[in-house]
């Protein structure tokens, strides 16, 4: 990502998070409430802007997954929408930063088993997901980080 300033979300707990996140270098941030989180930074579409939040991920193998829900809410999160448009991204899991390529697994053709085992494995870690998608009427985006080399 090409500009060093960072937008971070604009919702106060999420500011902290991220603060703490950055300030420890991932090791106040990447444990929250007892489940794994990253940092997501993405390219405003509309702006051009670099914004950065902090999700909750699981992996699918040596790729990150993360759940667009925005707790259920009828339409996608922003950071969704920005990466729709640039899938390259930036995350920092604990320490470490690095570059992914970013796709939901309706676009790279792992919908059925494998796209509900994915589904279930992320319901485990944060049960709240489930509950989400029953609130809402849109599927829930999953989106792959695949590390770019």
């Amino acid at each position: 990502m090409t500009s060093s300033k960072v937008v971070d979300s604009p919702v106060g707990w999420v500011q902290q998070h991220i603060r703490e996140y950055i300030e420890s270098n991932g090791e106040q941030g990447h444990i929250w409430r007892g489940v794994t989180t990253l940092l997501l930074t993405t390219t405003g579409r509309k702006t051009g802007e670099l914004r950065r939040t902090a999700l909750i991920y699981g992996r699918d193998g040596d790729d990150y997954v993360i759940v667009a829900s925005k707790g259920g809410d009828p339409k996608n999160p922003l950071w969704y929408e920005n990466l729709a448009v640039n899938s390259k991204v930036t995350i920092q899991v604990g320490p470490d930063i690095f570059d992914c390529q970013a796709s939901t697994y309706d676009e790279i053709g792992s919908e059925g088993e494998h796209r509900k085992l994915v589904w279930d494995s992320l319901v485990a870690i944060w049960p709240g997901f489930a509950e989400y998608q029953v609130k809402t009427p849109r599927r829930i985006p999953l989106v792959r980080l695949k590390k770019i080399s």
